[in-house]
């Protein structure tokens, strides 16, 4: 694999950590039929523990892409060449079989089921300017799903399925421009956990041991998609067009060589 190519899946791969998707099929059951189970078992799905589900998903799966970002590294290190195509079908693989993983386990230990989860979620979506809090936790995922897959999710509802969203036109930076916008970025999110770190240390907490390791690797999560989106947005970029950038010039050698730099 060619460092630039490697550079390009492992920037994607960092944005996503960074971003927010959850691809959920279209609804199986009417509004009627789950009012019947809520009333008959007598169980109520709240939209806080839906947005909790949607968080600890974005959570788990951010970390499930650092581990793949580093297998990314390694195939680079031991020469293997694989075409960016299949390997972004392997990312999108290995990230599906993980996050069927996670969901089954996190949704035992809140003892509910798939289907009334995704009827639920549709449910308060139904009413996001009620919900707002589950709108963000649900797009939030979604985002991280589209990053990874490619497919236009965010936003989508029941019935949507098949659709391609319909995206304004992005204008790309050059090769300079991206780098540029690449410091400002990834400073963004040293910056941020150089204060997640200070601050734990200030709190007693020993860096290496696994659980301290652990935790900050998932504050770090829930705080650097807005850290990196906010200094995109100081610098009048989105965070699509810094990604679109960065494919565009991915084979650019001195794009190439800095994003290494930056993210080492």
């Amino acid at each position: 694999m060619s460092s630039s190519s490697t550079v390009l899946v492992g920037s994607a791969l960092v944005l996503a950590a960074a971003a927010a998707a959850f691809q959920l099929s279209s609804p199986s059951k009417s509004r009627g039929e789950i009012t019947e189970i809520e009333e008959a078992e007598g169980d109520f799905i709240t939209a806080d523990e839906v947005v909790n589900i949607f968080d600890r998903l974005f959570l788990e799966m951010q970390a499930v892409l650092a581990q793949l970002s580093q297998q990314v590294q390694a195939i680079q290190m031991s020469g293997q060449q694989i075409p960016e195509r299949q390997l972004r079908m392997l990312l999108r693989g290995e990230f599906e079989r993980a996050l069927g993983i996670k969901q089954k386990i996190i949704l035992e230990e809140y003892d509910m089921d798939e289907d009334c989860l995704e009827e639920a979620t549709w449910e308060f979506l139904e009413k996001e300017s009620e919900y707002p809090k589950v709108k963000k936790a649900v797009e939030r995922f979604q985002r991280l799903w589209e990053n990874v897959s490619g497919e236009s999710v965010v936003g989508k509802r029941p019935g949507q399925e098949g659709e391609t969203k319909e995206t304004e036109p992005t204008e790309l930076l050059d090769a300079q421009r991206t780098i540029e916008v690449a410091e400002v970025y990834f400073n963004a999110l040293t910056s941020a956990m150089g204060e997640l770190v200070q601050g734990m240390k200030q709190q007693g907490k020993n860096l290496r041991e696994p659980a301290a390791a652990h935790e900050l690797q998932m504050q770090f999560a829930s705080i650097a998609n807005e850290a990196g989106e906010e200094a995109l947005k100081s610098v009048g970029v989105t965070q699509v067009q810094f990604q679109k950038s960065i494919e565009a010039n991915a084979q650019n050698p001195m794009v190439g060589r800095s994003l290494a730099m930056l993210q080492m």
